[in-house]
């Protein structure tokens, strides 16, 4: 038996049956919707969590090799909120394959950090805006990777190419490498395949090298290597010597922190007798530390009073450090200090050159090589599998 409709349901079904339909998306808007939320995912993962970076030049080889595409945490220390906040998205400086700015400085603002869940160590591969650079905000600076060898506080002194903190010596990372002289009287075809089994891919013949460091004109190479390698030379037939080079204690190097300034600037004459392979006692300043102000210490903390802490009416007059006028004769630092050196220590530009680095520098710990590529190596050697996937010590 048929129901009667209800005098409502009629009306209701009127109604729906006139509903305008919505208009669908065409191809071009939702393509760029979807393109829209990738961006900003892609920005926020890469501000807040994980961003890939790759190792350009040699100076932490053997731990890290050039062509190692790496993985960095910014979780661990906890991601900086942006200083720089008009900057085209997924850039860096500059447009990608252009050399036009990707950001304006128009509007800079204060940097914080959100917490994290460690701290800068001793020993950790960290990647830092480096603080020398003075062309581009502290956040937009390049990228360097180093490894953390003192934190805040700690007293740090290189003796003979050994690295001390709080005088105790520090366990040398396994694969770091030095700068060692090979005198090879007659070089052959089994030199030359040697370098290419150890992975020595820096090699030359210094000029000026062979007679202060042998007393002869027999031929000289001068090579990067760790010292497991530097042994295998020692035993081969066709190397009479081998010399690991060495700055000579005592002797000053005018491009050496303090003495520099401003890297690549140097002062005229060095103000201490410091080199690359015997340097300090250096203490690292530390958040809430106080120190007295003297001609002595004014080169070490200059840039930090000067650049790093936004310090207003600071002025330098013939090595004399003034704020609004006056002589600066204590200062109490805003934020802690690290010192980065490469593991390859004779071929890295790192704090013995240019100093401390801020904490509001630091990006972000290396954590793991998930793709390596050898651009020494023929098309069907170019990856190297065993690294892929390897955790960064």
């Amino acid at each position: 038996m048929a129901v009667q409709q209800s005098w409502e349901e009629r009306m209701k079904a009127a109604s729906a049956s006139t509903k305008p339909l919505e208009k669908k998306k065409g191809f071009f808007r939702e393509w760029g919707d979807a393109i829209l939320f990738a961006v900003v995912a892609a920005t926020l993962i890469r501000w807040a969590t994980f961003e890939a970076y790759t190792i350009p030049t040699p100076s932490m080889e053997d731990s890290l090799l050039v062509g190692d595409y790496l993985f960095v945490s910014k979780l661990h220390y906890g991601p900086r909120t942006p200083q720089t906040p008009l900057q085209i998205p997924l850039t860096h400086q500059t447009l990608w394959g252009t050399g036009l700015k990707s950001y304006s400085d128009l509007i800079q603002l204060p940097s914080y950090r959100l917490p994290g869940f460690s701290e800068v160590k001793r020993g950790d591969v960290v990647v830092f805006n480096v603080p020398f650079e003075s062309q581009h905000p502290a956040d937009l600076r390049t990228n360097y990777i180093k490894r953390c060898v003192a934190t805040a506080g700690d007293v740090l002194e290189i003796k003979d190419t050994q690295v001390f903190i709080n005088g105790k010596p520090m366990t040398n990372p396994p694969q770091s490498q030095n700068r060692y002289f090979l005198q090879v009287p007659q070089p052959n075809d089994d030199l030359y395949k040697a370098f290419q089994e150890q992975h020595v891919t820096n090699f030359n013949r210094p000029d000026g090298k062979p007679e202060p460091l042998f007393g002869t004109q027999e031929p000289t190479f001068m090579i990067d290597a760790t010292a497991t390698t530097a042994d295998f030379f020692r035993k081969q037939p066709y190397v009479k010597a081998v010399v690991q080079d060495k700055a000579v204690p005592g002797q000053a190097e005018p491009d050496v922190f303090p003495n520099n300034p401003d890297y690549p600037q140097s002062t005229p004459a060095p103000i201490n007798n410091w080199n690359k392979d015997n340097f300090g006692p250096l203490q690292l300043p530390k958040k809430g530390q106080t120190v007295q102000i003297t001609p002595q210490n004014t080169p070490i903390y200059q840039k930090i009073i000067m650049r790093y802490e936004h310090n207003e009416g600071v002025t330098i007059q013939n090595g004399v450090l003034l704020q609004n006028g006056q002589p600066l004769q204590r200062y109490t630092f805003k934020q802690d200090y690290y010192f980065m050196m490469g593991d390859n220590r004779h071929d890295s530009l790192d704090s013995r050159y240019w100093g401390f680095v801020p904490e509001d520098h630091i990006v972000g710990k290396a954590v793991m090589i998930w793709m390596s590529v050898d651009p020494y190596a023929d098309a069907f050697h170019k990856i190297r599998w065993n690294r892929i996937f390897n955790t960064i010590d």
